[in-house]
């Protein structure tokens, strides 16, 4: 099993930290040694970081080439914690929802797109979206 990490960030303040963001860029070097077919594998996002007003819906978009993954899964990480899985959507579904969260996968488009209804400042994260 091999699977493709890209964080998204999501902002209620101006960053997150550069001790996290080390962090991170550690966790996302080491997969990428470790996983050497993925090395082809484009991973996008919309944005590095979206700033969002309370109440509003927040969408995080992972867009990918070169692959054709069986399924996406959804992360979220606190500062100084590991990341908490959230949502897992299957190539054969559209969508999956989950209280505030709604999650799409589009093969054809191959793209994925994370929702969070009525955003919160408790919202406020780093996102992972990873392929399968």
């Amino acid at each position: 099993m091999a699977f493709w990490l890209r964080r998204l960030g999501l902002h209620f303040r101006p960053h997150l930290g550069r001790r996290m963001e080390s962090f991170l860029g550690g966790v996302l070097l080491i997969l990428w040694l470790q996983v050497d077919w993925v090395k082809s594998q484009k991973i996008e996002q919309n944005s590095e970081a979206l700033n969002i007003q309370e109440g509003k819906t927040a969408t995080l978009t992972c867009n990918y080439t070169n692959y054709s993954p069986a399924y996406l899964q959804w992360y979220r990480q606190d500062p100084g914690r590991g990341p908490v899985f959230l949502l897992l959507i299957r190539e054969n579904e559209k969508e999956k929802r989950k209280e505030r969260l709604k999650v799409t996968f589009d093969t054809t488009l191959k793209q994925g797109v994370f929702h969070i209804t009525a955003s919160q400042p408790a919202d406020s994260a780093t996102y992972l979206c990873a392929l399968d």
